[in-house]
């Protein structure tokens, strides 16, 4: 299946100059989505991994389904003021400004072996700080995940050392 053809794009969001991947699409189409959660399924399933994390939003979609079909737990990690008990927090740059991500401090525990998944790629300033805060906890990123990786961007740059899996990429806007 070409996932490409199930991603939408969106000028000018979330501001002006931004041409936004929107996976909406992808996930309405019950094939795609089963496809995308399979194909990432198989990246992750010989890592070993006792837990998913998943960030805030469009990373809890499918990020609790591979943690569900891998027989873990899910983590998410999510913006500041969302998690109900004590968090650690971390903040971190975007190609369009800067945000936060907050994590439970009992969500990962020492020595777990984590599977980050997110939809984007972009600069990797949200996954470079989700990976400090699942190593700050104790947690080892075994793998990071996207659907989709914006080579024109260099995120990749961001997470060197990791092992990263990305099942659609984009040369150019």
């Amino acid at each position: 299946m070409n996932l490409k053809e199930q991603i939408r794009d969106v000028k000018d969001f979330p501001k002006a100059g931004i041409v936004f991947k929107d996976i909406t699409t992808l996930l309405k189409n019950p094939e795609a989505l089963n496809y995308a959660i399979d194909e990432l399924y198989l990246c992750a399933k010989e890592a070993g991994v006792n837990k998913v994390v998943g960030i805030e939003s469009r990373g809890f979609i499918l990020g609790g389904a591979i943690a569900a079909k891998l027989g873990v737990g899910f983590v998410p990690v999510r913006k500041p003021g969302k998690l109900p008990a004590e968090t650690l927090k971390e903040t971190y740059s975007l190609e369009y400004g800067t945000d936060t991500i907050e994590i439970h401090k009992d969500a990962v525990s020492e020595g777990d072996k984590v599977l980050l998944h997110d939809d984007l790629l972009a600069t990797g300033g949200t996954a470079r700080a989700a990976c400090n805060l699942i190593e700050k906890l104790g947690g080892k990123v075994a793998q990071v995940s996207f659907i989709i990786e914006l080579n024109f961007l260099n995120g990749r740059k961001a997470i060197e050392g990791y092992d990263i899996r990305s099942l659609i990429s984009y040369d150019s806007e």
